[in-house]
């Protein structure tokens, strides 16, 4: 297996400013057995675009290695501080993410008409928006090379900005007063059109963070269009299931990488370089300030569902099934 990060920004392309030094990346999983072109999964973690959580990363970027795809964790631009909603920033990563892959298809040997992307959450919310909103995310740096995934996996996704919303996601993105119009088109089941590409959705009846609701929304809107699509919903679990499995359950999710701009902040307000009331100084290194070691307990889930735990067998049949038809 190849591992290596690539920085998906220049210094002088990259402006958010409560980066503090972090710049979004992806990190490859290649297989470098053969060079056998292979279907391409962009692995995108939630995290209520506040965090990049890790226990949707390396692990899920694996279990689709292991189905013979050349796998990315995408880390993007998240807003822990409530400092400056990010806007559009979250959708131009991913967009560089996906033109990144097709302009190194060669070298990581991708089949440029197979890239797909999975995101959980927040992180389904964003590869929705790619989804339904690709052609307003122009990149000169990257003219002539598409950003339209081919397919999606939206894991429990934020899609609603009404009333099945999970508001915090939309207070990180856009801020505590958004218009009546960012609304809307943050608003996914609004924006679908027929030439959105086919999704995968999975969610569980029981989700208390973000209401099941939402993935009915996106479904039925893709059904209206005509998209191919396919739309599991599982009897019971709770919000964050990952993969579901005993690896997951016992933290066993690979590196935290995905961490890396919230590690950033946490030192930055440690040495006093990023100023902070103390109160929300004190909430945020006890939410972030621990060792790797405790930091994989906290985030340690609790109970595998077997049940839930087929999603990845589902979506890479889905998968084969539309890239066979192109």
């Amino acid at each position: 297996m190849r591992k290596q990060r690539f920085d998906l920004w220049k210094e002088n392309e990259y402006t958010y400013p409560f980066a503090f030094g972090f710049v979004p990346n992806i990190v490859t999983f290649l297989h470098d057995e053969d060079e056998q072109e292979r279907p391409a999964m962009i692995v995108v973690p939630g995290g209520g675009y506040r965090v990049v959580s890790p226990t949707e990363g390396e692990i899920v970027a694996r279990a689709f290695y292991d189905k013979g795809y050349q796998a990315f964790v995408f880390t993007y631009t998240t807003n822990v501080l409530g400092a400056a909603p990010l806007q559009d920033q979250p959708i131009k990563d991913l967009s560089r993410a996906v033109r990144f892959v097709r302009k190194h298809a060669e070298e990581f040997c991708v089949n440029t008409d197979q890239v797909a992307i999975c995101g959980f959450s927040a992180g389904g919310h964003l590869c929705g928006s790619l989804c339904v909103h690709y052609d307003d995310v122009p990149d000169t740096e990257y003219e002539g090379i598409s950003n339209r995934p081919d397919a999606a996996i939206l894991s429990y996704p934020v899609i609603t900005s009404g009333e099945y919303a999970h508001r915090d996601s939309f207070v990180a993105l856009l801020g505590d007063d958004p218009s009546e119009e960012q609304l809307a088109y943050v608003s996914l089941e609004d924006q679908v059109t027929d030439d959105t590409p086919p999704c995968f959705l999975w969610q569980t009846v029981t989700d208390e963070t973000v209401p099941v609701e939402n993935s009915y929304l996106f479904a039925e809107a893709l059904r209206k269009h005509g998209i191919t699509h396919a739309h599991h919903v599982f009897s019971k679990g709770s919000h964050g299931l990952s993969l579901a499995n005993e690896a997951w359950a016992h933290g066993e999710y690979g590196d935290t990488d995905t961490m890396e701009q919230i590690n950033r902040i946490v030192q930055g307000v440690k040495d006093g370089v990023i100023p902070l009331p103390e109160e929300k100084k004190q909430q945020l290194l006890a939410s972030f300030d621990y060792d790797e070691e405790t930091g994989r307990e906290m985030l340690k889930a609790h109970i595998p569902s077997e049940e839930v735990a087929v999603w990845p067998v589902l979506a890479d049949a889905w998968l084969k099934a539309v890239f066979s038809q192109d």
